[in-house]
Parts: structure tokens; C-alpha cells; sequence
């Protein structure tokens, strides 16, 4: 990881590309938030495209080393999706968040996600969590109006498995907390 810079959300919304590595330790998660639940689905029709659930855990268990392994850090906060390749031509999806906080209050919570194609910015997403109760579980639901992308940049991103990726960062009362990755497949049915 590259030596610590406090990053701004309007340093993060400028990005045009992917981040090499990650631009925050995990120890930067003070809060101690932990995403308990993940669900995406086409929104107009109400169909899960894709859930994953988070084992349960103790509280101790929190506690993450700082000397992993560049794999070991990645396999903790980066996803890989499959999705069918008609997600692209969606017009909305949702997705429900389940996360739980420690004992710090969090007056604000934000994330901001930068979608990338061929390393090129095709979208982004600013979400406002607001306000998180100290020791609480919180679920949150999004509704993401997709842009429209081109029939030969869809055919493109089918073709070429995993060239669509994501950076998902999450902020607290404006200081960097928690940087996660994410690539996509997309395959025809």
C-alpha cells in the first residue's frame, strides 16, 4: 500500500481509473463495520441476480492483523460477480446492504463507487448512509439508475471477463475508512 495521504471524497470523485492496491489499511476501519449481508437484484422485476451472507461472528474476531499477505488482504476486500449478460441492458437494480457498527457514533457514512471499464470511469455512484447508531445493525436499500451503455461496449465487456471492475470507498465524517474492489463477468445464457 502506498505511504499514507489522506484522501478527501472529492479527491475519490475525481478518480478516472482504478487505484493500484488499496488507499487505506484495514485498520483505518476504527469504526469496526462489518457487512453482515449483500443482495443485488433487477429492480423492476424483483429477482435476486446475486446474495452473499457473511458467517456469524464474535466480536473479537474483528480484529484483523495488519501483516497479511498482498493475497490474503485482497481475498478480504475484493468479490469477484457473475452475472447473466442482461444485467447490462437493466434500467435500475437494487441492492440491500446489511452492516453493523461498533461503539464510536458515526454522524456521517458515505460511499461512493467508481465503476470502471478497461480501466476507462463508464459510471459512479455517491450514497449518504447519514447518521449510524453506535453498537447497531443497519439495514440500507438503494435504487441505482443505470446509464445506458453502447451494444458494442456490452458485447465488449461479455467478450472480455473481469475488465469491469469497481472501487467501493467508504468514508466517515470524511476520513477514508475503507477501500474494497470488485470485478465483473458478464455470460450469455
Amino acid at each position: 500500500m502506498p505511504a499514507e495521504v489522506k484522501l478527501s471524497v472529492e479527491d475519490v470523485r475525481k478518480f478516472t481509473a482504478p487505484t493500484d492496491g488499496y488507499l487505506c489499511p484495514l485498520s483505518a476501519n476504527r469504526y469496526e463495520i462489518r457487512f453482515n449481508s449483500f443482495k443485488v437484484r433487477d429492480y423492476d422485476k424483483n429477482t435476486t441476480l446475486f446474495e452473499v451472507t457473511a458467517p456469524p461472528y464474535e466480536a473479537s474476531e474483528q480484529i484483523i492483523p495488519d501483516d497479511l499477505t498482498a493475497e490474503e488482504e485482497a481475498q478480504l476486500r475484493s468479490i469477484r460477480y457473475q452475472f447473466p449478460a442482461d444485467v447490462l441492458s437493466l434500467q435500475r437494480i437494487g441492492t440491500t446492504l446489511d452492516f453493523s457498527v461498533g461503539a464510536e457514533p458515526m454522524q456521517t457514512f458515505q460511499m461512493i463507487e467508481r465503476h470502471y471499464f478497461r480501466d476507462h470511469l463508464i459510471r459512479s455512484y455517491d450514497f449518504d448512509f447519514g447518521f449510524c447508531i453506535p453498537n447497531s445493525t443497519n439495514t440500507w436499500e438503494a435504487i441505482y439508475d443505470i446509464p445506458a451503455l453502447e451494444e458494442e461496449i456490452q458485447r465488449d465487456m461479455i467478450a472480455n471477463p473481469y475488465t469491469a471492475t469497481s472501487d467501493s470507498f467508504y468514508f466517515v465524517n470524511g476520513d477514508l475508512v475503507m477501500h474494497n474492489k470488485a470485478e465483473y463477468s458478464y455470460y450469455s445464457q
